[in-house]
Formats: C-alpha cells, structure tokens, sequence
C-alpha cells in the first residue's frame, strides 16, 4: 500500500516549531526580532547599517544575524555599527530556517539586544515561506530594480509590514517613478507602510527607525506565526 507523505508539510511544521521557540524565548528578554528581505544588491546590509546607527544613539542595543551562500563580507561591513553581528554560511541554500538561528540563542540571551535584526539571503521567493521567529518583516524595493517588483513576486510584499524604496539618492539618475512602484505596493500589499530611504544621505532613516520603535512598543509577546496566518 503506498502512502502519501506531505513532505513540504512536514518540513514547515518543525520549521514553525522552532519558529515559535526564537519567538518566545527572545521576547521574554525583550528582544523585537525583525526579518529583512530583499533582492541581492539593494541594499540591506547598508541600510541595516544606518538604521542601527541611528537605534543606537538612542542607547538601543543592535544585534544582527546575516544570512549569504558564501563569505562574511557583509557582517565585516556591519560590525563597527551593531553590539553584536554573525554570519550564517549557508552554501548555497537560498533562505535562512530558524534551525540555522537556533545555535546563536544563548549569546543572544547573555546580550538580551533591544533589536535582532535577521538579514536574510538575497532571493525574493524562497524566504517568504519561512517564519524565523519575526515580529516584523520589512522588504527592500531599490530604485535600481525597477518599479513592478512587487507586481512580480506579491508575496514577499503581501507578508511585509514595512517596505522601503531603498537607494532613494539615485531615484532620479535611474529614471525611477516611485508613483508606479506605490500603484504597484498598492495593489499588492495596501496594507503595507512605505518609507523611502537612503542609506547613504541619511533621508528617511529616522523615520524608519521611529517605525520599528512603533512596532516594538505593540509587539512583546507576539505568537502568531506569519506562515500560519
């Protein structure tokens, strides 16, 4: 008799499991876990650099766990602006799992930050589907990548409490109309808060930062799993 097994199922199950286990376990130390997802090349790494900066000068603790196939360039570039910064190696594995995080929770527990930023691997499908223990999820839309992303891959933005049209300094050499990327973001996540910023000139980044302070201040104790609403 052969008998069916829902493999896919199965895998995001335990995923969820573990998920939920990064959840709680972070938010009785008061740590606000956000999840930022993006195309490769636009812009994480810098903007999770100044948006730390500026969480900082207000005596906020950073901690980031960065996520690539190969190198730790990306976490040489963050640690002169986070408390604490790792790198997740993942050979070639398009997403991050809340398994891979797993093995940081006792160096995140002895540091207890105020924000865990997760910088997920550069890829706009697979990381949707994985919960890694997130209060908020925020996109990255580059004015380098065009205006109809989120008409491409609606999921990511759909699941996005914030999306930032990021490298906003070069909106204008790029012929970038960012009225068609909202109509986009519009018709795909209406829901969705839009903040443009520049990593580079500083536009928007304090605004963003007062976004996530919001975020923090409503979600202590979140336990609904993204993947499961």
């Amino acid at each position: 008799m052969k008998q069916l097994i829902e493999l896919e199922d199965h895998i995001l199950k335990k995923a969820n499991s573990e998920a939920l286990l990064l959840r709680e376990t972070l938010a009785n130390v008061g740590t606000l876990v956000i999840n930022v997802m993006s195309s490769p090349g636009s812009g994480k790494t810098e903007t999770i650099s100044a948006l730390s900066d500026e969480l900082r000068l207000h005596g906020d603790t950073v901690a980031v766990l960065v996520g690539d196939c190969a190198t730790d360039h990306d976490a040489q570039r963050l640690v002169s602006h986070v408390d604490w910064v790792e790198q997740i190696v993942t050979k070639g594995v398009c997403h991050l799992e809340p398994r891979m995080l797993v093995p940081y929770l006792p160096e995140l527990l002895a540091l207890a930050p105020r924000y865990l930023f997760i910088e997920n691997v550069g890829n706009l499908v697979c990381p949707v589907d994985f919960d890694l223990g997130e209060s908020i999820r925020v996109s990255l839309l580059s004015t380098t990548e065009g205006e109809d992303k989120p008409a491409k891959y609606p999921d990511l933005f759909r699941t996005c409490d914030i999306t930032v049209i990021s490298k906003i300094d070069l909106a204008e050499v790029v012929e970038f109309s960012e009225l068609r990327a909202r109509t986009f973001l519009d018709q795909v996540a209406p829901n969705t808060k839009t903040i443009k910023v520049s990593a580079r000139t500083k536009e928007g980044v304090a605004e963003l930062a007062q976004a996530i302070r919001e975020v923090a201040q409503r979600s202590r104790g979140f336990e609904t799993s993204i993947t499961e609403s």
